[in-house]
């Protein structure tokens, strides 16, 4: 079991750690979604609550079901099978209860469950050793890291909307120079903490 402190891993994991810019895991939904600042939250929130969640559960689960009966290998089955399920709740949720959010996020919103960073925070944890609530810190950090980093690009968006940039970068393009450059300027932080 790891002893770092679970606030050191939540800070780590949004700034030092970030699932994108760091680990690059997430990318699909990062560069699709991440035209409007307002889009970005609702996603960014969809997706810290699914990783707290999620990690909380999948915990659980590998700890005191998958491990006492030798069946790690079923990890990666498990995990996804809870993301999924999860998902759905979350999906149903924001269309009973934010309508307008569940529009403009669109096929995006399903897509969560595909989203490698979430299954990837699941599996950090499992390989690091965390504790219940190292992986909860870990989740929600994560979660936030994420959001930080797709609200930061569609902010950066919006900014270049009216630019001139050439035809052969406009879109994915220059979206992803924009995530090469964030990811350059978050390295900054890497000497910070570590986990």
């Amino acid at each position: 079991m790891s002893d770092i402190n679970p606030l050191v891993i939540l800070m780590a994991s949004i700034f030092t750690n970030n699932m994108i810019l760091s680990n690059f895991l997430g990318m699909c939904s990062f560069i699709a979604v991440s035209n409007e600042i307002k889009t970005s939250i609702g996603l960014g929130q969809a997706v810290t609550f699914v990783l707290g969640a999620t990690s909380i559960i999948n915990y659980i689960i590998y700890k005191y079901l998958l491990v006492p009966y030798n069946l790690e290998y079923l990890r990666y089955i498990v995990f996804i099978i809870t993301i999924a399920a999860f998902v759905q709740l979350v999906e149903m949720v924001v269309e009973r209860y934010a309508p307008t959010l569940y529009y403009s996020l669109g096929i995006f919103l399903p897509l969560i469950t595909v989203n490698c960073a979430i299954l990837g925070v699941s599996l950090f944890m499992i390989i690091r050793s965390y504790s219940l609530i190292q992986s909860f810190f870990f989740g929600i950090g994560s979660g936030l890291g994420w959001t930080l980093a797709i609200v930061a690009m569609a902010g950066i968006k919006q900014k270049i909307k009216n630019s001139p940039i050439p035809k052969g970068l406009q879109g994915p393009g220059i979206t992803l120079i924009i995530t090469g450059l964030m990811a350059l300027a978050f390295i900054g932080f890497s000497g910070i903490v570590k986990i």
